[in-house]
C-alpha cells in the first residue's frame, strides 16, 4: 500500500511515519512545505491512502492560515477529482474549526473542500478534529503549553500561568498514530468523524504542578506513578524534551568498610528500591523490623541469611547466589543478617516496603 503523508515533519507526521515503516507492506511517501508543488499530482496519483496533516497554526502572517490550511487542502482535492481516483484522506483538523478566529476559520475551510470532494467523488474522508496535541518531538512554544512547560522545566526555566484553573483538554500522540494507522486497516469502513480516545483533562496549574514533579523526582528520588494514563503520557513527554547530558542524575550512596549502600528509587506508597555491595566474609543486618517487610536478591557473589524468631527463639538459614536467582523476604518479627560467603564482592539489590524515614526507621539492632 502507498501512503501519502503530508505534512510529514511536522509534530504528528514524525510520529506517524516512523510507526508507519515498522508496517510490512507499506511504502511512504511524503510532501512538506519546501517539495515542489508541481510533484504532489504525482504523488496523489499513486498513493493507496492520504494522510493530510501539513497546516500552519502560528504563522507570523495570519495569510499563511489560508494558504497552508485551506488552499492546500483545495488543492488536493481538485488534484484527487481530477486523477478520478477515490482515494481515503484522513485529516487533522483542530476543534477551533468551530471558533471565530483565522486559524479556526481554515480548518473549517479545509473541512467544507474535503466534505465536498467526498461527495462529488465518492471518495472516502475521516475528519479528526483534535484538541491539544502533546507527545515526544512536539515544538516548544508551537504546538502546546505541554511542550512549552516540559521545555522549560527540563531546561530549568520558568514558565508563565496565566490562569491556573483554565482546563485543557488533551489527547496523546501515540493514541491519535494508533487510531491514524486503524484507518489503514479498515479503510474500506472509515468513519465520517475521527476520534482520539481517550482524551485527557487537566488543570493548567495541575499540569505545571506534575511536570515540576518528574523534574524534582531526580533528587527526592520518588517516582511518580508513571505506569498508565496521563501520567505515563506526560512522563514520556517530559523525559524527551531532556537533552543528552541530562540522560544521567546521581544517586545517594554510603561507603563503609563493609562495602556501598545506595538508594536507586522511592515511590509514594510502595516502597524504595536500594542496591548494596558487601566485601567476603562481612555481615551486614543483625536486626528486625517491627512491620518493615523487605525482599533481596543477590545479583553478584554468594551470601547467607541467617533469621532468628523474637518470640521462639527459632532459627533458620538460607543460602543464596546469582547462580540461582531467588528473592528472600524478611519477616516482620524475625531478626535478620546477610552475609557474604563467597569470595569476592557480593552486590544484593533491595526492595523495602516504606520509604526509609530516619526519624522513625522500624530498625531495630538484634543479634540473630
Amino acid at each position: 500500500m502507498q501512503v501519502l503523508v503530508t505534512g510529514s515533519k511536522g509534530f504528528i507526521g514524525k510520529n506517524l511515519v516512523i510507526e508507519l515503516a515498522q508496517l510490512d507492506s507499506i511504502r511512504i511517501d511524503t510532501h512538506d512545505r519546501d517539495d515542489d508543488l508541481l510533484l504532489l499530482e504525482s504523488k496523489i496519483n499513486k498513493a493507496d491512502i492520504i494522510f493530510h496533516l501539513a497546516g500552519e497554526n502560528r504563522p507570523k502572517d495570519e495569510k499563511e492560515f489560508d494558504v497552508s490550511n485551506h488552499q492546500l487542502t483545495k488543492l488536493i482535492c481538485q488534484l484527487s477529482d481530477k486523477l478520478d481516483k477515490k482515494i481515503p484522506i484522513i485529516f487533522s483538523s483542530s476543534t477551533q474549526a468551530e471558533d471565530d478566529n483565522p486559524y479556526g476559520k481554515s480548518k473549517l475551510a479545509a473541512e467544507t473542500v474535503l466534505r465536498e470532494l467526498e461527495q462529488k467523488s465518492g471518495c472516502s474522508v475521516v475528519i479528526y478534529r483534535l484538541p491539544g496535541v502533546f507527545g515526544k518531538w512536539s515544538k516548544p512554544n508551537y504546538n502546546s503549553v505541554v511542550a512549552t512547560f516540559c521545555f522549560n522545566i527540563a531546561s530549568k526555566l520558568p514558565i508563565q500561568i496565566n490562569d491556573p484553573n483554565k482546563i485543557l483538554t488533551l489527547v496523546y500522540i501515540d493514541d491519535i498514530v494508533k487510531s491514524f494507522i486503524n484507518n489503514i486497516l479498515h479503510k474500506e469502513k472509515l468513519p465520517l468523524w475521527g476520534e482520539i480516545k481517550p482524551k485527557y483533562s487537566i488543570t493548567i496549574q495541575a499540569l505545571a504542578n506534575q511536570l515540576q514533579l518528574f523534574a524534582d523526582s531526580r533528587t527526592t528520588l520518588i517516582t511518580e506513578r508513571v505506569g498508565c494514563d496521563l501520567t505515563r503520557a506526560l512522563y514520556a513527554t517530559y523525559l524527551s524534551f531532556l537533552p543528552p547530558d541530562k540522560f544521567t542524575y546521581d544517586i545517594p550512596f554510603f561507603p563503609d568498610k563493609r562495602g556501598v549502600f545506595a538508594e536507586v528509587l522511592k515511590t509514594h506508597d510502595s516502597g524504595q528500591f536500594s542496591f548494596f555491595t558487601t566485601l567476603p566474609g562481612i555481615t551486614r543486618g543483625q536486626h528486625f523490623h517491627n512491620s518493615k517487610s523487605e525482599k533481596f536478591i543477590i545479583i553478584k557473589g554468594k551470601a547467607k541469611f541467617r533469621f532468628r524468631h523474637l518470640i521462639t527463639n527459632d532459627r533458620l538459614e538460607i543460602f543464596s547466589s546469582s547462580d540461582k536467582l531467588t528473592i528472600v523476604e524478611t519477616i516482620p518479627g524475625w531478626v535478620h543478617d546477610i552475609t557474604n560467603v563467597g569470595e569476592n564482592e557480593m552486590i544484593a539489590m533491595l526492595w523495602a516496603n516504606e520509604i526509609f524515614d530516619r526519624e522513625q526507621p522500624d530498625t531495630i539492632s538484634s543479634e540473630v
